[in-house]
């Protein structure tokens, strides 16, 4: 899939959250989601709406969704961007940086959403610096030196690698 566009990926059931913002800011959060379902030909449009209702609900942004996504907290902004990519159907999800730029209670949030994922049969594969928040919901990790792999394995085996302690995380370091 190297070589196909992003679109074709989406419709393979590769879903994408970049670490930057990607949202549409001058639309409403409810038209971002939309914008996503627009795509998907094969849905009627009141299976769109029903769709686009059930994601608003399921990431707590109904209240919000007429606002301008310009107007979202980082939190919020995060959750609409995971509803944007659910709106494919995704069998997979890559999360790059998905606690970037959040507080701690919008962190929690996301480690929940990712949860859910995981329960509904979604793949989740996430690049990320920090290593609490993300070890803290993994099954298995990468750790990554210089563009290797210096271990890999269940967060416990990562975190008593001693070459990880000495290059990355520091021999103070817990969780």
């Amino acid at each position: 899939i190297s070589n196909l566009p992003m679109h074709a990926r989406a419709r393979l059931g590769l879903g994408y959250l970049a670490q930057e913002p990607s949202v549409f800011r001058k639309l409403s959060v409810a038209d971002n989601i939309l914008a996503m379902l627009e795509t998907r030909a094969e849905l009627p449009h009141h299976e769109q709406l029903g769709i686009c209702d059930s994601l608003l609900l399921d990431f707590r942004l109904n209240h919000l969704r007429s606002n301008l996504a310009m107007s979202l907290s980082g939190g919020e902004r995060r959750r609409l961007e995971i509803a944007r990519a659910l709106a494919m159907e995704p069998k997979f999800i890559l999360l790059d940086e998905p606690f970037a730029g959040i507080d701690p209670i919008s962190v929690k949030d996301i480690q929940n959403i990712i949860h859910e994922l995981c329960s509904r049969g979604i793949g989740v594969l996430i690049t990320d610096h920090n290593v609490r928040e993300t070890l803290g919901i993994c099954d298995k990790a990468y750790i990554l030196y210089e563009g290797k792999v210096i271990t890999e394995g269940e967060p416990d085996k990562v975190l008593a690698d001693e070459q990880v302690r000495s290059v990355y995380l520091g021999s103070e370091f817990t969780m």
